[in-house]
């Protein structure tokens, strides 16, 4: 069983700018406030050169040193870029077996549209129970993780 997940939020900025400007933000910047048992993002590691091409991998590290590992699988630009997340260490290691994340980007009248999902694996059949738990605190963590891009956005 996949649980999927999704967040949007219109933001203005040009839908052709909105994916080179979304792929290589910061993520500590988008991703810096906890929400339940969802961990802020304190750093990225092991990333040689610039986050913009399939196959690049890197390691995000959570605040309380929990760490996964992030494979960028398909750039689709101005549309689309995907990755996937696994193995997750710490206490999510338990829920979370593997992660397919998708960043989206479609017009929406004068800005874009960003929409972020992510088709959650559980760890285990046991995990699969509290998936609608992990689902409400991923769209908590994914309405202010959106607020702080669209920020960011702006202020670029």
């Amino acid at each position: 069983m996949t649980l999927h997940l999704e967040a949007s939020r219109a933001v203005p900025v040009e839908h052709e700018k909105a994916l080179a400007l979304v792929l290589p933000a910061p993520l500590p910047k988008i991703f810096g406030r906890r929400y339940a048992a969802i961990g802020p993002i304190a750093e990225v590691r092991d990333q040689a050169g610039a986050w913009d091409s399939a196959g690049q991998t890197r390691t995000i590290v959570l605040a309380d040193g929990a760490t996964m590992q992030e494979t960028l699988t398909a750039i689709d630009a101005p549309s689309s870029f995907s990755y996937e997340i696994t193995p997750l260490s710490g206490p999510l290691k338990l829920l979370v077996g593997h992660v397919a994340g998708r960043w989206s980007f479609s017009p929406a009248g004068t800005g874009t549209r960003i929409t972020w999902s992510w088709d959650v694996t559980p760890a285990s059949s046991a995990a699969s129970f509290a998936m609608p738990v992990f689902g409400w605190m991923w769209k908590g963590y994914a309405r202010q993780s959106l607020e702080a891009l669209e920020e960011l956005l702006v202020g670029a």
